[in-house]
């Protein structure tokens, strides 16, 4: 089975989390660095961002979301994320996403 279907299924166990729940864009950019440079220092392979959903924005669009999604497919991340999914509803569903790492 393919790499990402698995990933959307939610067959990785993910092994770390980050929460940037009322974080502004620049500090959850510079939350998500470290926290994926740790990961990979530690040898972690599948890891969880919860970025919201967008409850408490002023629209209630997320704004995080988007963000996270540009991050993780530019440097210096693009080059640490092998691939990255939408999480289950039990691990927060379209408020995070699976991030499998590159070893």
């Amino acid at each position: 089975m393919p790499l990402l279907r698995r990933l959307r299924r939610g067959d990785f166990a993910w092994q770390a989390h980050i929460d940037l729940h009322g974080l502004t864009r620049d500090p959850a950019r510079d939350a998500l660095v470290r926290f994926f440079a740790s990961a990979r220092v530690q040898g972690f392979r599948c890891v969880l961002v919860v970025h919201g959903r967008g409850h408490n924005s002023e629209d209630g669009r997320p704004v995080l979301k988007p963000l996270v999604q540009r991050w993780l497919q530019r440097a210096p991340l693009k080059g640490w994320v092998f691939a990255y999914a939408t999480a289950k509803p039990v691990d927060g569903g379209a408020g995070a996403m699976y991030v499998l790492l590159r070893r």
